[in-house]
């Protein structure tokens, strides 16, 4: 039985962040990245996002703050302003913060030439503490692929490569100026394991404009080929107002809130009938992976990077438009690399956007990443953390269990959990306890 058009059709938050990224303010800027970073504990680790703005071919179907450029100068400048953010916030923390994660995304991190991408995991190395167990990841674009890079990515000390594929059916490339075959995409895994890099993330998207449920298996199986130990298959997020090259993909071309639920469904199934455990909404990952681990044993994270392993609690993002995560709160860099470039020259921080999290905001933030990644928070557990102030949120999560009628959740053994019907509808239960959502307001993606 489908559900109803109205759930299918809901616009929600992704959730990889609460307060979800709208709702940061500008009262928040370098003074406050200053105090937050200096005062980091030194006996526990941090992740490192750094994001590449740039790319050399814009996808119509990407929501990352990115810019298209045919020249490498910009490039070159920008990375010096990257180095001199990494050594400035490392000479900070005075080397007594280890990086237990790093990851490089974009835009199109592969498209640095491989002396910079060398160069840059040395800044990396100078400025912080990185543990030799540290998963490093990159996102990959396979068309800017070539050996020197795959070397390049070896000697930045790569652990995982995640590259993106998200349709192989040439209709549908064609309509998000996304051109890339199997054996481009087949060529970097199999570089990247000749290398010792085991471990391969597949980014898959359905509802694309002029996608079947036909063309999205059948990508899958042609990236099952390639036995990556993880995949995503997320659905595509049609964001024109905020994206405006995504206008080029016209409404029409895109399937109904009908059909992308059964896209959705169909690679579900297949991932699973491939041996593949579900991980949250939409990731998939073998037996023994550690995402697959995570998850086994409550351990799942969720951030603005999606699913994680990551046990760090910390995330500094590096450079424009990047979100740090800290105990206190969340902060943002400035979006625009002009804009972000003089902040960095003239303050060292290019700080610009934040919130600062109640004690509210704390029992809905991990209450929204257990729904997130567990479709399930206990009360105990709640109590445990929080004291009585978990009193508020646990009477709402009740009282939505038996008013709830679309048998998407309910309250059993004093735990409040999504059933198996709900759990493609996870962020539309997630939305009912985020105080600042406002579905007539709402400007986000389909919740399916």
């Amino acid at each position: 039985m489908l559900p109803a058009a109205t759930m299918l059709d809901a616009k929600v938050p992704r959730y990889t962040s609460y307060p979800t990224a709208p709702h940061f303010h500008s009262g928040l800027g370098p003074e406050t990245a200053r105090e937050w970073i200096s005062g980091l504990p030194g006996d526990k680790s941090v992740s490192l996002y750094l994001h590449i703005p740039f790319c050399d071919r814009l996808c119509w179907f990407c929501a990352c703050h990115t810019k298209q450029t045919r020249r490498y100068e910009p490039v070159s400048a920008y990375l010096q302003v990257l180095h001199a953010e990494i050594t400035g916030i490392g000479r900070l923390l005075d080397g007594r913060v280890p990086a237990g994660a790093i990851h490089l995304g974009g835009g199109s991190p592969t498209m640095l030439r491989p002396e910079d991408l060398i160069t840059l995991g040395k800044c990396l190395r100078d400025a912080f503490h990185v543990l030799p167990d540290a998963e490093i990841s990159v996102e990959i674009d396979p068309n800017d692929m070539d050996e020197q890079r795959l070397d390049a990515l070896a000697e930045f000390g790569m652990t995982r490569a995640s590259l993106g594929i998200q349709d192989f059916d040439p209709r549908v490339q064609e309509a998000i100026n996304r051109l890339q075959s199997f054996e481009q995409t087949a060529y970097v895994v199999d570089g990247a394991r000749a290398r010792g890099i085991d471990s391969v993330n597949l980014d898959l998207l359905y509802g694309l404009p002029h996608q079947t449920v036909e063309s999205a298996t059948s990508t899958l199986r042609q990236a099952l080929q390639m036995a990556p130990g993880r995949m995503a298959l997320f659905g595509y997020a049609h964001v024109p107002w905020m994206k405006k090259h995504q206008t080029r993909i016209k409404d029409e071309w895109l399937p109904d809130g009908t059909e992308r639920y059964a896209q959705a469904q169909a690679v579900r199934a297949l991932a699973l009938e491939a041996g593949y455990q579900p991980i949250g909404i939409d990731h998939f990952a073998l037996p023994g992976d550690a995402l697959a681990l995570a998850s086994q044993q409550g351990r799942l994270r969720r951030n603005f990077q999606g699913y994680s392993a990551d046990r760090c609690d910390t995330i500094i993002g590096l450079g424009p438009s990047a979100i740090s995560q800290f105990e206190q709160g969340y902060l943002q860099n400035a979006p625009a690399t002009g804009d972000y470039t003089r902040r960095i020259v003239d303050k060292g921080f290019a700080t610009v956007r934040g919130v600062t999290l109640t004690d509210d905001d704390r029992i809905r933030r991990w209450v929204i990443e257990k729904l997130m990644c567990d479709f399930y928070f206990s009360r105990a557990e709640a109590f445990n953390r929080f004291g009585t102030a978990a009193d508020n949120v646990m009477w709402q999560a009740r009282q939505l269990a038996e008013t709830e009628t679309g048998s998407l959740c309910e309250w059993r053994n004093d735990r409040f959990e999504v059933t198996d019907t709900g759990r493609p509808f996870v962020r539309l239960i997630a939305a009912r306890f985020d105080v600042y959502f406002t579905a007539a307001a709402a400007r986000h993606s389909v919740a399916v």
